[in-house]
């Protein structure tokens, strides 16, 4: 049922929303906070179905909608790396080049599994390419097929993840 759905969301997400917003909307900061509330945002109770009005709601905003999700991904991938232990990213920013390809993807797919638990990510590096594959996006279940991707979340969090380790 929707109880278990719901237990599913993490706090990241709505908290990397929720700034996300007050950077680039911040005249539209109160109007999202009936969904993304400062109490759901500190407790963790804010579920799926707030989260997809906020994301419906972004989708009407013309071009914010993707400012407003690079920005999130953008915060998830340094909340995400600043909360690792020190030695954890000594040890990252010391690898080899490839190694630390590896370590900043899966440091991402770690993201995505904690955004939603019933989401995954995998992740193939080849060419000087770096492709990291999501199932069960919580971005993509629309009703209206969307005028472009909706995953602008999980590309920025990638691009974040390698630029820290220094990956171009």
């Amino acid at each position: 049922g929707s109880i278990m759905t719901e237990a599913h969301l993490g706090r990241l997400l709505p908290a990397c929303l929720h700034q996300a917003i007050a950077d680039a909307l911040p005249d539209r900061l109160e109007f999202y906070e009936e969904w993304l509330d400062p109490v759901g945002l500190r407790n963790g109770s804010i579920g799926l179905a707030p989260l997809s009005a906020v994301t419906g709601f972004l989708r009407t905003e013309g071009d914010s909608y993707d400012t407003v999700m690079a920005r999130a991904g953008t915060l998830a991938a340094q909340w995400s790396i600043d909360a690792l232990p020190p030695y954890w990213r000594r040890i990252g920013a010391s690898l080899p080049a490839g190694l630390r390809s590896r370590f900043a993807l899966r440091i991402a797919c770690r993201v995505v599994h904690s955004v939603l638990r019933t989401s995954s990510a995998s992740s193939k590096m080849g060419r000087g390419r770096a492709t990291l594959s999501v199932e069960a996006s919580v971005f993509c279940p629309v009703r209206e097929r969307p005028a472009g991707p909706l995953c602008g979340f999980y590309r920025a969090l990638v691009v974040e993840a390698l630029r820290a380790f220094q990956i171009p």
